[in-house]
């Protein structure tokens, strides 16, 4: 057996089974964060890791790729609400 076919297990092979999987993910991020209470929380994440400096003098170079990596969190849930409103 190959990398590639052991990488394979439990993949779906099927391009319209893997758009749907992102379609009903981004679908159920938007009935999460389009509440009253989800949007407090996606509001609070954005103020702790997206409305902040990303490299802060006197840190360790490596807290910039850490605070970045946060960032793109939030910002991922954001396209996928995007996403969700447009499909």
């Amino acid at each position: 057996m190959s990398w590639e076919e052991l990488e394979a297990i439990g993949q779906p092979t099927d391009v319209r089974e893997v758009e749907q999987r992102r379609e009903d993910l981004a679908r159920l991020t938007l009935r999460v964060f389009g509440t009253e209470d989800g949007l407090k929380l996606l509001q609070w994440l954005k103020d702790m890791y997206v409305n902040v400096p990303v490299a802060v003098p006197g840190t360790d170079p490596s807290h910039a790729y850490f605070a970045e990596g946060q960032r793109n969190v939030v910002r991922e849930i954001e396209a996928r609400i995007n996403q969700a409103r447009k499909i």
